[in-house]
């Protein structure tokens, strides 16, 4: 939890380092004599460095540097976004219905700026014939491609075949842009059938989109 500064009166201090505006160092001085020099100049007295001995303080707009602050916090977040990956589960041998319906799913996720892990799930006799999962994944891939692009080709994982789809730059974007524009709060992380989500550290890939 960030709590900040002790400001002007707030300051318990009996005397201060204090530095000017411009960050020149003016030295030790009396809190009181802090005080005067900052209402001289029409800044705050703030207190950058409250542990050390004694205090450091700084002249300063503080409600300029709180607005400063804030952007650089949200710029930091940004920077720090995490990458969410869903996965889509699929038969080889899946309904048309059900097919466009995860297709859907897909194509839902993406907009989102969400990159999707693609999974079909082999069974029995179904092992012996990779080339239905290859071909149902590279229908879907044509089918989404408006939206996002191959970015881990298809492979055989055991009983199962993987491919992860991500989203165009221009569709990540507008995602973001559109989350950005709405209040921060909690996220609905309910999935529908068949689906799961990770969440990953962003991994900066070659632009294909």
């Amino acid at each position: 939890m960030s709590v900040e500064p002790r400001v002007n009166e707030q300051i318990r201090a009996r005397e201060v380092r204090l530095v000017g505006p411009e960050g020149e160092q003016v030295g030790i001085v009396p809190l009181e004599r802090a005080l005067q020099l900052a209402a001289d100049v029409d800044l705050d007295l703030v207190e950058v460095a409250p542990m050390a001995r004694p205090p450091v303080c700084k002249l300063m707009d503080f409600g300029k540097f709180k607005y400063e602050s804030a952007l650089k916090a949200r710029e930091a977040r940004r920077n720090q976004q995490q990458t969410v990956i869903k996965e889509m589960k699929l038969r080889p041998k899946i309904d048309p219905h059900d097919y466009e319906t995860k297709k859907g799913h897909v194509m839902r996720f993406l907009k989102a700026g969400d990159k999707v892990k693609v999974t079909i799930m082999f069974r029995g006799r179904e092992q012996s014939r990779p080339e239905l999962g290859f071909r149902l994944l590279r229908k879907l891939s044509e089918e989404i491609s408006e939206l996002g692009f191959v970015e881990a080709s298809a492979k055989q994982d055991g009983r199962n075949m993987i491919m992860v789809l991500a989203p165009h730059r221009n569709v990540k974007a507008a995602a973001t842009a559109s989350r950005e524009g709405r209040t921060e709060g909690a996220e609905d992380t309910t999935a529908p059938e068949g689906e799961t989500v990770a969440v990953l550290p962003e991994v900066v890939t070659a632009d294909q989109g």
